[in-house]
């Protein structure tokens, strides 16, 4: 029989129609099952049964409720999925070896650490804990948005307020489509002062971070081999954390050793190692162990391996941890729901949403109680107006029809709102006494008093964040305790720093940005007015503009033209030969196009607060501009970089120098003239500022080609000039003058000498690299250049071909 054709019948593509539904599906799964959200860290079942308890009123101070009557809940109000789902969610947040901070307080049988199943959620009761009551609170204050469950029938909040950092100090695991998360827990005082940390300076790094937050805490205690995986993942959001079960080897009073484990990693479970130990055991894949018992009681865990008379108690041990669960890896890969999208978190991100959270959770709750409070205040403003005119209020309401009447009576005769007049006529007689007058008084005063302090809190970002540290603080007296995990750093935990040797490089940089670092080695030393040797390859129009000696474990602050300041380790730059050509600097720093390194600084150590701190940062522009700035307003760069100094229009930076505050300052320009003047004629300012004037340019074709700084002047000054030319002459001959002058001739410029392209001070002990257009670099002792007057030519330091120049020279040995 022929089948009639359906009118309704769509046809669809099944790769399209499979494509959809996957997706659909797969995000399904991630933002509404798998994932946690990164504001409160919880997924929405955990939510829903924190939620439901709490509309059940089950809290920490009343009586236990049958787990079931809790399960039947937010089964039937909010999580329309199995009772197995919800009821081994809540059992999860009352586990003790699960959750570092529980949530839950659970009554009965709730499984155990050898994997045990709870007892059926009918024998079982449960109500909230406190720290669960931290997450709720403020729920009724409009803190958070609500949505309708899966019926439409009721309200259920999207996310709670959470004042406790819940993704860190409980973490979160859960596989969904395509990702998963597993998130470590965290010691809550760590936390804390982590994020308090990080609230006192946004600009934090993970590394400083790390002081406060020294790794995860494990609810099963137990140890941490190594740092280096902690570290990867604070820093990227993925990493592997070694754990190691605590084991003491003892020897029994008949003289034969056991190793006695009383702590095993995070989310081991005890009866399936000792099941697993006991199988390699027979199949002699583990030697040396007679017996293993498991001592385990209501006071603390206790597994005994008793050890053969022959056995060496720590080789066993190590044999334990390399072929069992002793030692086990956890595989941080902090996952988190970001507005709805799944987002990779490093550790700074984590308190930045946290932060972020509790900021808007603080607003809303100070607005809506602000609204509360102009509403109160309004009704007790009726009720002064009342027992002002109390006598006449009673003869209207005696004298009116009905309700209604009295209502309107009050309104038009008094002008209080409908609001006013409602509570008026509500108001009890007792209220009417002396003493309850008193007390509208003192309410109205109160109320009075609360909405400025709202209305300051709402103007203030400053006390904003001293509020949610202040509530942090107090969360850290009543919920914080010691560290469980101990961290032990191996000898394996070696940092990248660590592996690389300290040696010394010459960093050179071109005119077009390309930066390499070559062992220092490289550089033969040569007579003076030798041919020298090549430096760079570089392309035909490009050159050397910064050339410097620096330690592989140095920092460097690198300068723009446009004056924003980047961050980096010498050992983090392209090592090249001295031929090669080098990296493009953009692939390492986000300079801006129309910006270029200008100059570079190296750092002795940003970690010591005695250096940081008796340093500061010297700059000088091509205008002859000049700023000094503390070392300290720099040791924190972002990503992006950040500004040291506002340029003028017209204007750019052209060298830095690091100081100790107390130096001389010689500026010398393109026009042979050159300034002497103490540090201390230049005051200390601000990171952002512009600066003040250093020298005075001799024409509008002049600049400022260099400036150098001593701590005394008795050290020579280097001069070169374009064309190879220079001469070393004593810093004394320069007499000191105030800043801002015309100087003084430092080299007699003329047609065979070029104009002056570099200066820098020197002493018989210093060796110097002078780099040309061309790409050649020449290492010369400064001892084999004899002292001249201020005021001579100079002799040739590097022959030159015809059309070439000077760009740049750079002191080997240098005592700052």
């Amino acid at each position: 029989m022929a089948i009639e054709p359906q009118e309704n019948i769509i046809p669809i593509n099944i790769v399209d129609e499979m494509r959809t539904a996957y997706i659909d599906y797969s995000m399904s799964v991630i933002i509404a099952r798998a994932l946690p959200d990164v504001r409160d860290g919880l997924k929405p079942v955990h939510r829903r049964v924190l939620y439901g308890m709490h509309e059940l009123g089950v809290t920490h101070n009343k009586p236990f409720k049958k787990s079931a009557r809790i399960v039947g809940e937010v089964l039937g109000k909010y999580h329309p999925h199995g009772d197995a789902s919800v009821y081994d969610a809540m059992v999860r947040m009352a586990q003790d070896w699960s959750l570092r901070y529980p949530l839950v307080q659970g009554q009965g049988n709730f499984g155990s650490i050898d994997g045990d199943g709870p007892a059926a959620m009918r024998y079982t009761e449960a109500r909230l804990a406190r720290t669960a009551e931290e997450m709720l609170a403020d729920l009724n204050k409009d803190t958070v948005d609500f949505q309708t469950n899966f019926d439409d029938s009721l309200q259920e909040p999207t996310v709670l307020p959470a004042k406790l950092p819940q993704l860190l100090i409980n973490g979160s695991s859960g596989i969904a489509v395509g990702m998963a998360t597993n998130m470590p827990p965290h010691n809550l005082t760590e936390v804390i002062e982590g994020i308090i940390a990080y609230i006192n300076n946004n600009d934090i790094t993970i590394e400083e971070l790390m002081q406060y937050i020294q790794g995860p805490d494990f609810p099963t205690r137990g140890i941490i081999y190594g740092s280096q995986g902690i570290r990867e993942a604070y820093r990227t959001g993925r990493g592997k954390v070694l754990m190691r079960a605590k084991a003491t080897i003892e020897t029994t009073p008949t003289g034969k050793e056991q190793i006695i484990v009383t702590e095993i990693p995070y989310m081991v479970n005890k009866a399936m190692l000792i099941e697993r130990t006991a199988q390699l055991v027979n199949e002699k894949k583990i030697e040396g162990i007679s017996d293993i018992r498991d001592e385990s009681d209501k006071d603390g865990l206790r597994i005994v391996y008793d050890l053969k008379r022959d056995a060496i108690g720590q080789v066993v041990l190590n044999n334990l941890y390399k072929n069992t669960s002793l030692q086990f890896s956890f595989g941080v890969n902090n996952v988190a729901l970001v507005a709805g999208k799944p987002q990779t978190l490093n550790l700074k991100e984590l308190i930045q949403h946290f932060v972020a959270h509790r900021h808007e959770v603080l607003l809303r709750k100070t607005k809506y109680e602000l609204n509360q409070a102009q509403k109160r205040l309004h009704i007790l403003e009726g009720y002064l107006i009342a027992l002002d005119n109390l006598d006449a209020i009673i003869s209207l309401i005696r004298s009116s029809r009905d309700a209604e009447a009295a209502k309107q009576g009050l309104i038009q005769t008094y002008q209080l709102s409908e609001q006013q007049a409602k509570a008026i006529l509500e108001l009890r007689l007792q209220r009417l006494t002396g003493m309850e007058r008193d007390k509208i008084l003192q309410e109205h005063r109160e109320t009075t008093q609360l909405i400025e302090r709202l209305q300051l809190i709402l103007s203030d970002r400053d006390l904003q964040m001293t509020l949610i540290k202040n509530e942090l603080a107090e969360l850290k007296e009543q919920y914080g305790d010691a560290r469980r995990t101990v961290i032990e750093h191996n000898t394996d935990d070696i940092t990248l720093e660590d592996m690389i040797a300290e040696e010394d490089m010459v960093i050179t940089i071109s005119q077009q940005g390309y930066i390499k670092r070559t062992p220092l080695s490289e550089y033969r030393i040569q007579n003076r007015g030798g041919v020298g040797a090549r430096s760079t390859a570089t392309k035909e129009d490009d050159y050397i503009t910064h050339l410097f000696v620096a330690s592989t474990h140095q920092y460097l602050l690198i300068f723009t033209t446009l004056g924003k300041v980047f961050w980096k380790k010498v050992y983090t730059l392209p090592e090249g030969s001295k031929s090669s050509k080098g990296r493009a600097i953009q692939n390492l720093i986000p300079i801006a196009p129309g910006d270029q390194v200008q100059s570079v600084i190296k750092v002795r150590n940003l970690k010591d607060e005695t250096y940081v701190n008796s340093r500061y940062i010297l700059m000088c522009t091509v205008q002859g501009v000049i700023k000094k700035t503390p070392l300290d307003a720099y040791i924190n760069p972002r990503t992006n970089g950040i500004q040291a100094i506002k340029i003028n229009e017209g204007d750019r930076l052209l060298t830095v120098k690091l100081t100790k505050g107390d130096n001389h300052v010689i500026i010398a320009l393109r026009s042979g003239r050159a300034i002497h003047f103490h540090e201390r004629d230049v005051r200390s300012m601000g990171r952002v500022s512009t600066g003040v004037r250093g020298i005075t340019l001799a024409g509008p074709e002049d600049r400022v080609v260099g400036m150098v700084t001593v701590y005394k002047p008795d050290i020579e000054l280097l001069v070169v000039a374009e064309k190879g030319v220079g001469k070393r002459s004593a810093v004394a001959d320069y007499r000191i003058t105030k800043r801002g002058g015309k100087g003084v001739k430092t080299l007699n410029i003329t047609e065979k000498t070029g104009a002056l392209a570099a200066i820098e001070a020197v002493t018989d002990a210093d060796e110097l690299l002078i780099i040309n257009t061309s790409g050649i670099a020449i290492r010369i002792e400064v001892s084999t250049l004899r002292i001249m007057g201020r005021n001579t030519q100079g002799v040739r330091l590097i022959r030159l071909n015809e059309g070439d120049a000077i760009t740049s020279i750079a002191k080997i040995t240098e005592n700052l």
